[in-house]
């Protein structure tokens, strides 16, 4: 992981500011959601992707009765 070599203050609320040359870079937009992952001492933040439910792939992700499912879950479930 290459650093990006920008540092930034956490307010009283605990939020941090992304610089908009990120959030461009990385095309994040006012509103999208972002994972927080903790890796040893490390906290990543991620654009999220849902997962499936089951597997945990990120490939072929749908929504079906608000849970994501992949399409080869799917099909092993409605066989």
């Amino acid at each position: 992981m290459k650093p990006a070599g920008i540092v930034r203050k956490v307010d009283q609320l605990g939020r941090i500011v992304l610089p908009k040359s990120l959030r461009s870079r990385f095309k994040m937009n006012e509103g999208d959601s972002v994972e927080i992952l903790v890796q040893g001492d490390q906290i990543i933040l991620e654009r999220y992707r849902p997962r499936c439910v089951f597997c945990s792939t990120l490939e072929d992700v749908m929504e079906f009765k608000e849970k994501h499912i992949c399409a080869a879950c799917m099909r092993a479930v409605t066989r």
